[in-house]
Protein backbone atom coordinates (compact mmCIF):
# COMPACT_ATOMS: atom_id res chain seq x y z
CA UNK A 1 0.00 0.00 0.00
CA UNK A 2 1.09 3.52 -0.64
CA UNK A 3 -0.33 7.00 -0.76
CA UNK A 4 -0.45 9.21 -3.80
CA UNK A 5 -1.34 12.85 -3.12
CA UNK A 6 -1.93 15.39 -5.87
CA UNK A 7 -0.25 18.38 -4.23
CA UNK A 8 -1.49 20.66 -7.02
CA UNK A 9 -5.05 19.77 -6.08
CA UNK A 10 -4.52 19.89 -2.29
CA UNK A 11 -5.93 23.08 -0.78
CA UNK A 12 -4.62 22.58 2.75
CA UNK A 13 -7.97 21.91 4.41
CA UNK A 14 -6.07 19.46 6.66
CA UNK A 15 -8.90 16.98 7.18
CA UNK A 16 -6.33 14.23 6.56
CA UNK A 17 -4.06 15.65 9.28
CA UNK A 18 -6.85 15.46 11.85
CA UNK A 19 -7.84 11.90 10.87
CA UNK A 20 -4.37 10.36 10.42
CA UNK A 21 -1.82 12.58 12.19
CA UNK A 22 0.89 9.88 12.13
CA UNK A 23 0.81 9.88 8.31
CA UNK A 24 -0.09 13.49 7.37
CA UNK A 25 1.19 16.82 8.70
CA UNK A 26 1.07 20.46 7.71
CA UNK A 27 4.31 22.38 7.31
CA UNK A 28 3.36 25.99 7.86
CA UNK A 29 -0.21 26.85 6.98
CA UNK A 30 -0.60 25.10 3.63
CA UNK A 31 2.24 22.71 2.75
CA UNK A 32 1.18 19.09 3.24
CA UNK A 33 3.75 16.54 4.29
CA UNK A 34 2.92 12.84 4.18
CA UNK A 35 4.50 9.44 4.35
CA UNK A 36 3.85 7.59 1.05
CA UNK A 37 4.18 4.21 2.76
CA UNK A 38 2.35 3.58 5.99
CA UNK A 39 1.88 0.79 8.49
CA UNK A 40 -1.04 -1.61 8.14
CA UNK A 41 -2.25 -0.43 11.55
CA UNK A 42 -2.87 3.01 9.99
CA UNK A 43 -4.88 1.64 7.07
CA UNK A 44 -8.38 2.48 8.32
CA UNK A 45 -7.38 6.00 9.39
CA UNK A 46 -5.68 6.65 6.04
CA UNK A 47 -8.72 5.40 4.13
CA UNK A 48 -10.95 7.71 6.20
CA UNK A 49 -8.58 10.62 5.57
CA UNK A 50 -8.67 9.99 1.81
CA UNK A 51 -12.47 9.82 1.85
CA UNK A 52 -12.69 13.05 3.86
CA UNK A 53 -10.53 15.10 1.50
CA UNK A 54 -12.87 17.80 0.11
CA UNK A 55 -10.95 18.04 -3.17
CA UNK A 56 -10.18 14.31 -3.50
CA UNK A 57 -6.43 14.88 -3.66
CA UNK A 58 -5.56 11.62 -1.84
CA UNK A 59 -5.43 8.19 -3.44
CA UNK A 60 -4.62 4.99 -1.55
CA UNK A 61 -2.85 2.70 -4.02
CA UNK A 62 -3.22 -1.02 -3.36
CA UNK A 63 -1.46 -2.17 -6.54
CA UNK A 64 1.51 -3.68 -4.70
CA UNK A 65 -0.68 -5.93 -2.53
CA UNK A 66 -0.97 -9.56 -3.59
CA UNK A 67 -4.27 -10.52 -5.16
CA UNK A 68 -6.20 -12.95 -3.00
CA UNK A 69 -8.76 -15.48 -4.11
CA UNK A 70 -7.60 -15.61 -7.72
CA UNK A 71 -6.57 -19.01 -9.00
CA UNK A 72 -4.33 -19.36 -12.00
CA UNK A 73 -6.04 -20.63 -15.12
CA UNK A 74 -4.28 -23.02 -17.42
CA UNK A 75 -5.17 -23.37 -21.10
Amino acid sequence: MRLVVDLNRCQGFAQCVFLAPDVFALNGEEALLFSPRFDEAQRELVERAAAACPVQAILVDYSDEPTQGVEPRVG
